[in-house]
């Protein structure tokens, strides 16, 4: 290898589903023989469980947070040893969100439930479902509710500390969405519109839409942002909801381009680059200075990919039968297959150093790194 590796709808008091009949899905594209171009070994792998929930795990000093069921469990990326496991007291709704000491999630019941290096030191009741995973930086704890509401939270004690919130759509989107911060600000969605938000005091910093949602109806016009976005020094970018793939300067506020693109899976991103596949697994790969179509690919198609990630020279896809798909970034061209498991392959891969950890729905972990 040339280097190391760098659906749900609620509405107030609505839940609504968007899946379409399996019967009407096109049978997925047969997979063609790749000769390997690169090499990894699995490292560990681990169990925590079946995963229900749009699980989107967080990485901080070398450690994985993970959480299933009601459970929330800290392992060391270098060889997938419990650091410590925690309970939750209900089953987790929401991803985990961890600074390296303080860590969070949020239940079914919509209790914030923050833990202190393994230990339980509080837990408060937002008043919508949360589907985001917390974040927590600056000894503070921010959730988003799916109502769009912003709420930050003491990280020592529970405190709540503002609420941002403004009148929106009636219909928005039950997938992880953004919250994550860029130098002194906080940045969430709201809508198809990246918002930095003052992290003291919850005001309004800019708003940069990445999309412009059309449709004769609430469903075809939403336009959620999808996350986790990525970030390439100050430009972050990402994907809104079956509308399009964009990206911001976040340190002016100022859009650098958006281009539509139906797709439902977040985008990955290096510095020449932005790649994601759309709603028919269709990859396609966008200059990342300007927007402009480098290369696609339609060897997976409707083969249910999830998210990606960039990883040294590689494009990393996984699929619902479980294989990883790694492609030439620059290229699109195949580079290696792997089948870790059986099940599906649940959002995108997340780095830790040179450990790449891959999630199965069935709660299955698996860890990679390049030989």
């Amino acid at each position: 290898m040339r280097s190391s590796w760098q659906r749900w709808l609620g509405a107030a008091g609505v839940v609504l589903m968007l899946a379409g009949c399996a019967a009407d899905k096109p049978k997925p594209t047969p997979l063609e023989p790749v000769a390997a171009k690169i090499s990894a070994r699995q490292v560990w792998s681990a169990s925590i469980g079946s995963i229900n929930f749009p699980m989107v795990p967080t990485v901080q000093g070398g450690v994985f947070f993970v959480a299933s069921g009601g459970e929330v469990r800290a392992l060391k990326a270098e060889d997938g040893g419990e650091l410590w496991r925690a309970s939750a007291g209900g089953a987790i709704a929401a991803g985990v969100g961890s600074d390296g000491r303080y860590t969070s999630v949020v239940t079914r019941g919509n209790e914030v439930v923050t833990f202190d290096n393994g230990r339980e030191v509080w837990r408060k009741r937002v008043p919508s479902a949360v589907v985001t995973p917390p974040f927590v930086g600056g000894e503070r704890v921010f959730v988003m509710g799916v109502d769009r509401a912003v709420h930050a939270f003491d990280a020592l004690d529970g405190r709540r500390l503002w609420v941002y919130s403004k009148p929106g759509d009636a219909l928005t989107l039950a997938q992880a969405s953004v919250v994550t911060a860029f130098r002194n600000s906080l940045l969430v969605a709201q809508g198809q519109r990246l918002t930095a938000l003052d992290p003291l005091r919850g005001t309004v910093l800019w708003e940069v839409p990445l999309a412009s949602p059309r449709g004769t109806n609430e469903v075809e016009r939403l336009a959620d942002l999808i996350g986790p976005m990525v970030r390439v020094g100050d430009r972050v970018c990402g994907r809104a909801f079956q509308s399009a793939v964009g990206c911001a300067d976040a340190a002016r506020g100022a859009l650098l381009w958006s281009r539509n693109n139906a797709g439902a899976q977040a985008v990955a991103s290096n510095a020449e680059l932005v790649i994601g596949a759309d709603a028919s697994d269709r990859i396609t790969a966008w200059r990342a200075s300007t927007g402009d179509v480098a290369w696609q690919s339609e060897r997976l198609l409707y083969r249910g990919l999830g998210g990606a990630l960039a990883v040294g020279p590689s494009v990393v896809f996984g699929d619902e039968q479980g294989y990883l798909h790694f492609m030439d970034a620059a290229t699109g061209e195949p580079q290696l297959r792997l089948q870790p498991g059986s099940k599906g392959v649940l959002g995108a891969p997340v780095l830790s150093g040179t450990t790449m950890l891959v999630i199965a729905r069935d709660g299955g972990l698996y860890a990679f790194r390049p030989n």
